[in-house]
């Protein structure tokens, strides 16, 4: 069985968005790539959580063709191998359909940066793309979702670049949430967080719709403690 680590670790991710509550049913999907090979694990299309093994992960290379495996590879499977040929440094991929992070997509609104909580995660807002044409939805839909993910984070639309790696999520707009990260249980666990982070930025638009972000100083110490050249969060 080709990369059996990597399918028990996209596993147990999968398992994670049942565990805290981000996917209905089988809504929602993770996979992860192994570099080194060029291949992709990624869990098969509406396969319940409850009878999931290692072995019925799907094996496929970088452009979604299928090496290895009985089952068809999660409807999604388009937007991710697009990612992790876009987006070098990730190693996973989550998608769900998390009420709080989905209202913001549904909205068409990107998750303000308002407190320390969202900055020791994503360094700055997590935007939201361009509504998708008519056209692309009509063609390569799920490839048309990566190339809108991956057009906000270049600048391609005329908004300010973003890194990837330092805003480790995007929401597609009138769908929901794509979030990664350099394993696959990174990427799970920024997936719960930004959950966590769009629910505080839903509670405090209602209390004040006029609220605002934190500051730059404020985003940069709280990211930067865990996430930079000189980070001092945890034991090292």
């Amino acid at each position: 069985m080709l990369l059996k680590r990597l399918r028990e670790e996209v596993l147990e991710a999968n398992l994670e968005l049942v565990r805290a509550g981000l996917v209905l049913y089988t809504f929602g999907n993770a996979s992860g790539v192994d570099r080194e090979q060029g291949l992709v694990v990624i869990k098969p299309s509406g396969v319940d959580y409850d009878v999931l093994k290692p072995e019925d992960m799907v094996v496929t290379d970088l452009n979604g063709k299928i090496v290895e495996g009985t089952l068809r590879p999660s409807s999604d499977m388009d937007t991710h191998t697009l990612l992790y040929r876009e987006f070098e440094g990730i190693g996973a991929v989550v998608h769900t359909h998390s009420e709080f992070a989905t209202s913001f997509a549904q909205a068409g609104m990107g998750i303000p940066a308002f407190g320390t909580t969202h900055a020791d995660y994503f360094h700055g807002p997590v935007p939201v793309t361009a509504p998708l044409s008519d056209a692309a939805i009509e063609g390569r839909y799920v490839h048309e979702t990566g190339r809108a993910i991956v057009a906000r984070f270049d600048g391609a639309t005329g908004e300010p670049a973003i890194d990837p790696m330092a805003v480790p999520a995007c929401l597609v707009a009138g769908h929901a949430p794509f979030v990664w990260g350099k394993t696959a249980a990174e990427a799970a666990h920024n997936a719960v967080v930004l959950e966590a982070v769009a629910k505080m930025a839903y509670r405090t638009l209602t209390l004040k719709a006029s609220a605002a972000e934190v500051s730059q100083a404020l985003l940069d110490r709280h990211y930067l403690r865990k996430h930079g050249a000189k980070a001092t969060y945890g034991q090292g």
